[in-house]
This record gives structure tokens, C-alpha cells and sequence, in this order.
């Protein structure tokens, strides 16, 4: 069986995508960045929560504000990429409910009204679409370096200090540049993955 996806978009978007360490100093426009909104605002969320924010750091004062908080590997291609993007989730995202679900405008009210459940359910599917988003950069036909690699307390508090969203991901975006990937790690096996019952 074949996937229905061009075997090139398959290529782009998975198979000879890599994390990118360099890049280009190409910059990467506003409206690159919301041609990748506006096609994986469309994946899946539980309950169309759509808890994920997105803080684009472009100014030399923002950028400095985090690399400092980057771990210290992180840091030189966190000074050097093109556009970086903090990805968080909005604790408070059942306030946008029902607009997002008006078929369902009580359950802001009763399914995420404990702060514990909201939290959980909003990280994990803020998490899902943090996925999407790598997915559209790629398809963008840009490169995406996201890296795990820092001080989530101190980003928080650096970009925000009210403690409603609590960062995820930083994700540096742009063009590749010079030996700007690794070499391919190997992946597991389709029996070694996949189980049926």
C-alpha cells in the first residue's frame, strides 16, 4: 500500500529532515511564519483546546534575554539562527473554550475547572502540536532545530512572569547552513515498534 502523500513531500517533511545546528542568515519572514500557523492550526487537539503558544524572539534585546537561559551547547546557534520561537502552553487555555467548542460551553467550567487536570491535559496536547509545528516549518521548506536544552524556570519567568504559560520547546528556525546536520541516527524497526493484539 502506498501513502497518499508525494514521495517528495514524504522526503521533506521525514525522511531527510534533521534537526539543523547552523543556519543561513537568510531571514525568515512574518509571513513564512504564519503561512506554518495557519496550515497546522488545523491538527488535531483534544476538546479543539489548542492550548500551544507561540513567542517569536527577533530582537537582539529578546534574544539576549534567551540565550542566557539556553543550555551551553545551545547557546551559539541560539545567537546565530535566524528567528527562534519559544513554544509554551496557556495554563488558562479553557477561557477560549467556548469559542473553540460552542457546541460544549460548560466544560470550561467543569471538565478543566481543577488547575491539575488543565495543566496536564494542556501539556500534553501542546506538546502534539509542537510536533505539527516542526512538521510546518518543514514544510515551509525551512529547517527547524528544536532543542530541550534550557532553563524552563528562567524562560518563564523571562517572557512570562505572570505564570500563565510554562515553555515546552525552544525551536530555531531558517535555512540550513554550513554542516548544518548530524548524521542520521538510526530509528527502530517497524516489529521492534509496532504491536498488534
Amino acid at each position: 500500500m502506498t501513502l497518499a502523500l508525494d514521495p517528495s513531500a514524504q522526503d521533506l517533511l521525514f525522511r531527510d529532515a534533521h534537526t539543523a545546528h547552523t543556519f543561513s542568515d537568510e531571514p525568515v519572514s512574518e509571513e513564512q511564519i504564519k503561512a506554518v500557523y495557519e496550515l497546522v492550526k488545523y491538527a488535531p487537539t483534544a476538546f479543539n483546546q489548542c492550548p500551544l503558544r507561540i513567542t517569536l524572539v527577533r530582537s537582539p534585546e529578546a534574544r539576549s534575554r534567551l540565550v542566557k537561559h539556553m543550555a551551553e551547547g545551545n547557546r551559539p546557534k541560539t545567537s546565530t539562527a535566524p528567528l527562534t520561537a519559544v513554544l509554551s502552553v496557556d495554563l488558562e487555555f479553557h477561557e477560549r473554550l467556548p469559542e473553540l467548542l460552542p457546541h460544549a460551553p460548560t466544560l470550561k467550567d467543569t471538565f478543566f475547572a481543577e488547575a491539575d487536570k488543565r495543566e496536564a491535559a494542556g501539556t500534553f496536547n501542546a506538546t502534539l502540536q509542537a510536533g505539527y509545528f516542526i512538521l510546518g516549518v518543514r514544510a515551509a521548506g525551512l529547517a527547524a532545530g528544536p532543542m530541550s536544552g534550557f532553563d524552563r524556570h528562567g524562560v518563564d519567568k523571562e517572557f512570562f512572569g505572570d505564570g500563565r504559560q510554562k515553555s515546552l520547546l525552544v525551536i530555531n528556525i531558517g535555512r540550513p547552513g554550513q554542516d548544518a546536520y548530524k548524521p542520521r541516527l538510526p530509528r527502530l524497526a517497524y516489529d521492534d515498534a509496532v504491536t498488534t493484539v
